[in-house]
């Protein structure tokens, strides 16, 4: 059982795992044993970034050491509007001298927010796809590695139509937009993917790989082959890469548009 910090405990660990706590203990100036209330970084819905957040009220006695279960709230240090609520219980370990810790839960859901622009993308298994972050932030790497797989293959048309719309604005060549409509009506993700042979638009590039390849590699593997921790961390790797390409591919359309505005006004003002 790994040894954390309270605030370690708050802002890493997910909900249903037990942890010992190092620093739980906390005496007021007098003398009152307290469990520790640190401030903790978290992503803030209201601030729409990483913020401070305050203990909200007044944490619990626990200086003859007995179990306790506990309700905690934070705010948002800067809007002072978003909220973090926990539920957690403690039990004192004499023979190793530590405190346990256990999170039954957390609201808002454990883990970083899924961007938009990801969940714009993925469309109707938006469901799915959270299904797959939960199972991923609790360690779930089987689960986890069958949402993501289910959401791309059956978001597979959604995905090229994106491709083709960014191709197209981009100016990419004719033979890689009729692959990309062949490849569409393909009912496997894997094999629409190898069914391309042009590259795709450079800008949509991940650190200079097709998109597609990595997840082709990605959903080619079978669960069965896989240990859950194997499935794990090909689970992290898709949902990485598909929130990378969702923004690359609003990016470029950012990009393009940025750029015909400039030219259009540096025109204009030169004609006048």
């Amino acid at each position: 059982m790994d040894d954390l910090t309270q605030r370690d405990f708050l802002e890493r660990v997910p909900p249903g795992a037990k942890v010992c706590v190092t620093d739980l203990e906390n005496a007021d100036r007098q003398g009152t044993v307290r469990y520790r209330t640190p401030d903790i970084e978290l992503h803030c819905t209201t601030c729409n970034g990483t913020r401070f957040f305050a203990f909200l009220g007044t944490a619990d006695y626990i200086g003859k050491r007995e179990s306790f279960k506990s309700f905690l709230s934070y705010y948002c240090r800067n809007c002072r509007r978003c909220q973090k609520s926990y539920a957690i219980s403690g039990t004192y370990e004499e023979a190793a001298n530590k405190w346990v810790l256990y999170k039954y839960g957390e609201e808002p859901a454990f883990g970083p927010p899924t961007p938009a622009r990801a969940i714009t993308l993925i469309g109707p298994d938006r469901d799915e796809f959270l299904k797959g972050r939960r199972c991923e932030n609790q360690g779930l790497g089987v689960g986890a590695f069958v949402y993501y797989r289910r959401v791309v293959e059956n978001q597979k048309g959604r995905i090229f139509d994106e491709i083709i719309r960014v191709s197209r604005h981009l100016g990419a060549d004719e033979a890689l937009i009729a692959e990309l409509e062949g490849a569409k009506t393909e009912v496997q993700f894997t094999k629409a993917t190898e069914a391309i042979k042009h590259a795709i638009p450079q800008s949509l590039l991940i650190n200079g790989y097709n998109p597609l390849t990595l997840l082709h590699s990605a959903l080619s593997q079978g669960v069965h082959e896989l240990t859950d921790e194997q499935c794990l961390e090909v689970a992290n790797s898709i949902r990485i890469v598909l929130i990378e390409f969702a923004d690359r591919l609003a990016q470029a359309m950012k990009d393009e548009a940025e750029l015909n505005d400039a030219v259009s006004r540096l025109a204009n003002k030169k004609a006048g």
